[in-house]
């Protein structure tokens, strides 16, 4: 197969379409990030690029805490309104519902099946974004997503963000078990 060369970008295809909330002014506000992922298992910690001068970067600054919420395909249009508009200048307070866990000064997304709660433990600055790393002190979870106990990827439904197109998606089919079918006795 042929292959085509492409400008250097962030091209990691799909990356999670997640609202990332924080107090700000004493009031909820959460904002779209693509840019999202695993950085440590113990102590199990995320990671999320946002450019400093967005308004929920002030208030995780601020606080020390915010939150990692992943809407469901359903949500996309007021994700997307998150992204589009700053807390700054467009009031986000009513866009969604928000609540607590037990971790004090950090908001979650509460029409959110899964919700991870961080404290922010380091910054890197790179350029146009800081990479924010945040260790996930609480794990909030609708039942409705879990199948025996845990978060079931099928019922959460995540939105998921496809930058090249620039379009949102959900999940296919699941093709397999993971750590399972690619085992010697299973390659044909």
């Amino acid at each position: 197969m042929a292959k085509i060369n492409l400008d250097p970008a962030p091209m990691l295809y799909p990356t999670p379409a997640v609202l990332i909330a924080a107090l700000v002014d004493g009031r909820p506000n959460a904002m779209t990030a693509a840019w999202c992922g695993v950085a440590s298992s113990s102590p199990p910690a995320l990671t999320v690029g946002i450019r400093p001068e967005r308004h929920t970067y002030r208030g995780i600054r601020a606080h020390g805490v915010f939150s990692i919420n992943v809407p469901s395909v359903a949500l996309a249009q007021k994700v997307d309104f998150a992204g589009i508009y700053s807390g700054r200048k467009e009031d986000k307070g009513g866009l969604f519902e928000y609540g607590y866990g037990q971790t004090e000064n950090a908001p979650i997304v509460a029409d959110c099946g899964l919700n991870l709660i961080c404290r922010h433990r380091h910054t890197l600055s790179l350029g146009a974004h800081d990479l924010l790393v945040g260790e996930v002190v609480e794990v909030l979870a609708d039942e409705a997503c879990l199948t025996d106990g845990a978060v079931d990827a099928t019922k959460l439904d995540p939105l998921v963000y496809s930058g090249g197109t620039g379009v949102y998606q959900g999940l296919g089919a699941i093709v397999g078990k993971a750590f399972s079918m690619g085992k010697k006795k299973n390659m044909a």
